[in-house]
């Protein structure tokens, strides 16, 4: 951390960061209103003291609808590359350190998911199970394990013909001993980091069929959603669809900024010199 924060642009990813999970976790303090709450006479307003973001064309609070949407941006994303890692993680070990019929087999699986198109891949599986929170998570799982999977298989197989790893097979460890002590502890770091930059691109594919109205069903706050009904209202309340831009490029930048600084900071090759 000590690394991340000596880059000022790593530093202002783990700010942003903050912001965004701060956001998310602690909504209902930090939100003024109900998001869900409407209120047809003050519809469409712009920024005041009342409402700082104005309201949408129900008449509810952007400002809190944002708030709340963090939680879900993250929730689904957390929940989804989660998954995703983990099963990603465990096959990848598998395919490393398993025998070669068992590594051409997931290999076969990784290349069979790589193949299809992700936004094809994504709506045939919304269109079969319906839109909603518990579909997205099931679709960003899916096409995240072999992209987490084909990174451990290669750390694995990398480490697997080290002289450390050599010498452990030399003095009769087990195999739950190789994995858990030695395998696993090195090819987690290049997983968090693949695992903090993918996020943003989560985010933004949580937004973008949200907005196709195919993501979070209403009236869940979504910063897809939100989009949606600025541009619906675009020329009476321009300041909505800036607000729900606003916490999205918050996120994206946040996030690159935060996995770069700690590529760097776990990577000595990649370790930039510093001047005084």
């Amino acid at each position: 951390m000590k690394r991340v924060t000596r880059d000022p642009f790593g530093l202002l990813g783990l700010v942003l960061v903050i912001i965004v999970l701060g956001a998310a976790i602690f909504a209902d303090v930090i939100a003024p209103y109900d998001p869900a709450k409407i209120d047809i006479i003050n519809k469409l307003q712009g920024p005041s003291a009342a409402h700082w973001l104005g309201t949408d064309q129900l008449g509810r609070d952007t400002l809190s609808r944002i708030i709340y949407g963090a939680r879900v941006a993250m929730g689904i994303a957390v929940f989804s590359i989660g998954i995703g890692a983990f099963i990603g993680l465990i096959l990848g070990i598998l395919a490393g350190y398993g025998p070669r019929w068992l590594d051409a087999l997931l290999i076969f699986f990784f290349d069979s998911l790589n193949a299809i198109p992700l936004i094809l891949f994504a709506l045939t599986v919304i269109v079969i199970l319906g839109p909603g929170t518990s579909t997205l998570i099931f679709v960003i799982a899916v096409i995240s394990i072999p992209v987490y999977g084909r990174l451990v298989r290669a750390q694995t197989l990398s480490l697997r013909r080290s002289e450390f790893i050599l010498a452990e097979q030399a003095m009769g460890a087990s195999l739950p001993r190789i994995v858990g002590i030695h395998l696993l502890p090195n090819v987690l770091g290049p997983l968090v980091i693949l695992v903090s930059m993918d996020i943003p691109s989560v985010v933004a594919l949580e937004a973008a069929l949200s907005y196709l109205g195919l993501g979070v069903k209403p009236p869940t706050p979504s910063w897809g959603t939100i989009l949606n009904d600025g541009y619906t209202s675009l020329r009476s309340n321009p300041a909505l669809v800036i607000a729900a831009g606003i916490p999205l490029v918050i996120a994206t930048l946040g996030f690159t900024f935060l996995g770069e600084a700690l590529r760097d900071a776990l990577d000595p090759k990649l370790k930039t010199r510093r001047t005084p």
